[in-house]
């Protein structure tokens, strides 16, 4: 069958790979599946329910909760009557929610819990348009999402053929409101085409075993990158898993033994540092081999042979450390889809040496969002690029550097906002302001987000990205934001991996006390210092860090330092630690 919209993959699903499996969840420590013909038939009855409460073609419907199999079901449900799907951040002030709902005028929202209930209920005070929220758990007072499918159980499923029907692949299928660093979120169209097409045009780039795959669900759905993900696992008949928690990820990837999963590379580096921080625990002969094995890691190029003897090492390796890397992961890896940010490159190195094919990708919302992806070869794989564009994706590099993108995967435009659109929309091409080039004239390497470069007092341009994935390779830094805009040299501020300097204080014999406490240790900031001055060395004199402060504590969403895609909110920092900042310039360069 063509696939045209979006709900169209689940049919597709049924037709070709019907799953026993197709979404599941935990629940009370045991877990439970919906089949596809289970998803089908509750989507049908949610749709119906939809239809007899009033939601017409382009009628907008909320949800806010973390990953679940309602949060599909009721997408989809939406989709197929050619209404609009409004999903949030479960993260995000009840300021952003009151905006959203009142910019997109929702009649509808469906809402995971009690905490939420209670946030989006304060959000629509005084909101004519909102007729009425549902909760996927039982919350007193609350009507229960089950109350909608029970309105479609004795409906006719054939009532919805021609409302299928009537969705076209242009039409509107979801508004996305972007997080955004700094003012309003905005509102990012986005068709079934749009998703479709590049969902269709990302799937290669993910080789797995058809019809018997297993992807674990956790990055939020919200967010494009992971609902994407979703539809290229319906097409592909790959059983989708919904971790219960962020918290919980390490024992689910044991519990459901997935193929793949999507990450960010804030996840992977906190896998790392843990792997490695149980390296340094270790003792004799146990801790040599595991550091000569990551050692042997970081020198992996996947598309270099390097000799017999290195591959001989490296086999070696595999059997005696690695493979514990693997089952701790669940054992069953195929690939490992990053996105989000930039992945330090020695990760990606250490990863692959290890049997752990992590793919690098590159997209943003307004781009549905693949624009390219590496793909788990290794004549395709080049480390510290995104990989290639995807089919039906074309990029070019602007004068200044900028990567113009121009496809069917380019959104519709930003809701209510012409003029911004027309900021980002010019000539057909998109303008995705990060920095970037192709190497060999193939892979795409992003060098920046040209909003984030910044340029010293003395007319230097610095690419702080750049330096901060370099820095973040030391293992006593767990964060770091560089910094130096219209002053006279760069500086940073630094979250110590407090995890790390726990093991790394018990090898040194210092006693630790607090976290507060060791970012004000005289030799933790030595060490780090140390670190900084080495990579230093990799770049101009004007563009290295001439000194840093240490953080108290680490930077989150909730602390209004990270997006929801957990990305430096630049501004925010920069104003909550204004303080410090001055003190840093004040003092001058040590």
């Amino acid at each position: 069958m063509e696939i045209k919209r979006a709900f169209d993959f689940l049919y597709y699903q049924a037709a070709k790979y019907p799953k026993t499996d197709c979404l599941s969840y935990k629940q009370n420590g045991k877990w439970f599946n919906y089949s596809t013909k289970d998803v089908i038939d509750v989507v049908n009855r949610i749709s119906l329910g939809l239809v007899k409460l009033g939601v017409k073609k382009d009628d907008k419907v909320a949800i806010i909760s973390p990953n679940r199999p309602e949060w599909t079901i009721v997408e989809l449900a939406v989709q197929q009557i050619g209404a609009v799907s409004v999903p949030m951040y479960p993260t995000i002030t009840i300021e952003d929610y009151k905006f959203i709902f009142e910019n997109c005028e929702a009649k509808f929202a469906f809402v995971a819990g009690s905490d939420l209930y209670k946030k989006a209920t304060q959000a629509v005070q005084g909101l004519v348009s909102m007729q009425k929220i549902f909760t996927f758990e039982r919350v007193q007072g609350a009507a229960h999402w089950s109350e909608v499918e029970e309105l479609g159980k004795n409906e006719d499923v054939k009532q919805l053929d021609p409302l299928k029907a009537a969705v076209q692949a242009d039409d509107l299928l979801t508004l996305i409101y972007t997080s955004g660093t700094t003012g309003k979120p905005k509102g990012v169209m986005l068709s079934h085409d749009n998703i479709v097409s590049n969902a269709l045009a990302s799937h290669e780039a993910i080789d797995l075993p058809l019809g018997q795959a297993k992807a674990l669900s956790f990055l939020p759905l919200c967010h494009i990158y992971e609902r994407t993900a979703l539809y290229v696992y319906m097409y592909k008949g790959c059983s989708i898993y919904y971790a219960e928690s962020i918290d919980t990820i390490g024992a689910n990837l044991q519990e459901v033994k997935p193929h793949t999963f999507c990450t960010v590379p804030r996840l992977l580096e906190k896998v790392y540092d843990k792997i490695v921080a149980k390296g340094h625990a270790l003792e004799g002969i146990k801790k040599k081999l595991f550091f000569w094995a990551v050692n042997l890691g970081l020198e992996y190029e996947p598309h270099i042979y390097k000799g017999w003897f290195y591959n001989m090492q490296l086999d070696l390796a595999n059997k005696l450390i690695f493979s514990k890397w693997r089952e701790a992961l669940g054992g069953n890896i195929v690939q490992i889809q990053v996105g989000s940010a930039a992945l330090q490159p020695r990760l990606s190195r250490v990863f692959w040496a290890a049997g752990l094919k992590v793919c690098e990708g590159y997209g943003l919302t307004e781009t549905s969002p693949v624009i390219a992806c590496c793909i788990a070869t290794h004549k395709d794989m080049r480390i510290g690029c995104v990989g290639p564009t995807v089919p039906g994706v074309q990029v070019k590099i602007a004068d200044d550097g900028e990567i113009l993108c121009k496809g069917r995967n380019v959104m519709k435009g930003y809701y209510k906002n012409p003029e911004m659109t027309a900021e980002v929309i010019k000539d057909g091409w998109f303008h995705t302001g990060d920095i970037g080039i192709f190497v060999e004239n193939r892979f795409l390497k992003i060098t920046d987000r040209k909003k984030e470069m910044f340029k010293t007092s003395g007319g230097k341009y610095v690419a702080p990205q750049v330096l901060e994935n370099k820095f973040k390779e030391c293992p006593l830094i767990e964060q770091i934001m560089v910094i130096g805009e219209n002053q006279k040299f760069p500086a940073a501020l630094i979250v110590p991996n407090f995890e790390y300097i726990k093991v790394w204080s018990q090898e040194k014999g210092i006693a630790y006390t607090t976290d507060e406490a060791m970012s004000k240790n005289p030799e933790v900031i030595a060490a780090i210092e140390k670190d900084i001055k080495e990579f230093n060395k990799g770049f101009g004199n004007w563009e290295q860090v001439k000194t840093f402060k240490l953080m108290p504590a680490g930077w989150s969403i909730e602390g209004g330092e990270l997006t929801p895609t957990l990305k430096l909110k630049r501004k925010a920092i920069m104003s909550k630690y204004e303080k410090m900042v001055n003190e840093i310039y004040a003092a001058g360069e040590r």
